[in-house]
């Protein structure tokens, strides 16, 4: 679309948006958000995202991909308010299912305590125009794509739906530039009157970028403490291993405590090495036990040494040194987790199995599902051990485990 009475306006703002749920009514939250810029004529002007960090679970993540480890540092929509306002004024709103991004827009700026214009009476909705511009193709942004041939490789992220859509918007200005619609809705966004929202320096955050952050704890613990001897209590910090090392995962949560508690017992880089080390060779006189190590027990031991930092030669190293017939007895020995009938296990998160059949499960096992989380409770199964919920919350400020479904799976076959 090329008309001089197009010339002037700010064109369109392309928006999509992951979200925890379906109803921001339900107090569900935006956890990812993407921005495309569309000149009046159908040209892509510019794109930017964002992962938001919603203080909450993260609902369906098998949808949308997002991990609690990614949103963890991400900015709070709060934080982004003012530069996204500055992304949409003056522009058109556009949404392949304009009724579900608004909603959800209306809702956290709602929160902050201002209205935006960002209902369906002030934007365009490419799902609804579809019925206009190709019937009988489908509601779907795949199958709306599919008939222009616009590739979506990454769809359900934000970024990549959103261009995707501003795609699609420029291929419907191609088939009717003359349309008067374009004109109106343009004119409409250019009289409307956004509140003014404070600006932050809070920092946009791609999932890459977020990505691109982790980094293994051992290296942000300083090379040499002062003194660097090994501390009495040092059990304090294996019994940390243990507890985190249970799911054979560790969580960037976990990752934190691990660090924290390594500076508050004065442990710096070297010691907590020797102390990973311990660990394993403590893993590995159990699985010795028997007088042999399987494949199995190699690998979780592997696994284990990897997740501390240790090479395959040093784990391959401890589990060559079979231990004597009668070892004596170490009073550093590594504690275990266990699970006993009668203890209270919580569930968070949208499981990939329903909870129901996870809660029919533990009872199965003697366990005692719990609907809250309190000091006496034995263990948390998230769906994401990050996860950013109450009770996980909770759960680490008293020092709870938390583990994956599949962790508590096997964890099932051997309550006592």
């Amino acid at each position: 679309m090329d008309d001089p009475a197009a010339r002037g306006r700010a064109g369109y703002a392309v928006v999509d948006l992951e979200t925890t749920g379906i109803n921001p009514e339900w107090n569900e939250r935006i956890v990812e958000v993407g921005v495309v810029h569309v000149a009046p004529d159908g040209q892509v002007e510019g794109q930017w995202e964002t992962l938001v960090n919603p203080n909450r679970d993260l609902g369906p993540q098998r949808v949308h991909g997002i991990t609690g480890r990614e949103v963890r540092e991400a900015p709070t929509f709060e934080r982004i308010a003012g530069p996204l306002s500055d992304l949409l004024a003056g522009r058109v709103l556009v949404a392949h299912n304009l009724r579900f991004d608004a909603g959800f827009l209306t809702i956290e700026y709602r929160r902050l305590g201002v209205e935006v214009p960002v209902g369906v009476e002030y934007g365009l909705c490419t799902m609804r125009l579809a019925r206009s511009y190709l019937p009988g193709a489908g509601r779907s942004l795949a199958d709306c794509c599919a008939v222009f041939d616009i590739d979506n490789p990454q769809e359900h992220r934000a970024l990549t739906d959103a261009a995707a859509t501003a795609r699609l918007l420029s291929c419907y200005l191609d088939l009717d530039p003359a349309a008067r619609h374009w004109y109106d809705s343009l004119d409409r966004a250019a009289g409307l009157s956004w509140p003014h929202l404070p600006r932050t320096s809070a920092e946009w955050l791609p999932r890459e970028a977020a990505r691109g952050r982790q980094r293994h704890f051992l290296g942000r613990l300083v090379e040499h403490m002062p003194g660097d001897e090994e501390p009495e209590d040092r059990a304090e910090y294996l019994a940390m291993l243990d507890r985190v090392l249970l799911d054979r995962e560790i969580s960037a949560h976990e990752a934190d405590e691990l660090v924290a508690l390594a500076e508050d017992l004065g442990i710096g880089r070297e010691l907590a090495h020797r102390l990973h080390a311990h660990y394993v060779d403590q893993l590995a006189r159990a699985a010795w036990s028997d007088g042999v190590i399987t494949e199995n027990e190699r690998h979780d031991l592997r696994t284990v040494g990897s997740l501390l930092g240790m090479s395959i030669d040093e784990v391959d190293g401890i589990i060559a040194e079979q231990p004597p017939d009668d070892p004596a007895e170490d009073a550093t020995a590594v504690p275990s987790f266990s699970l006993a009938e009668g203890d209270k296990v919580v569930f968070t998160g949208a499981t990939e199995r329903p909870r129901e059949q996870w809660e029919r499960a533990a009872r199965g096992a003697g366990l005692v599902p719990h609907p809250a989380m309190t000091k006496n409770v034995k263990l948390l199964v998230a769906a994401d051990p990050d996860s950013l919920s109450g009770k996980a919350r909770k759960a680490r400020q008293y020092g709870i485990p938390i583990v994956g479904e599949g962790t508590f799976g096997r964890l099932l076959g051997s309550v006592t």
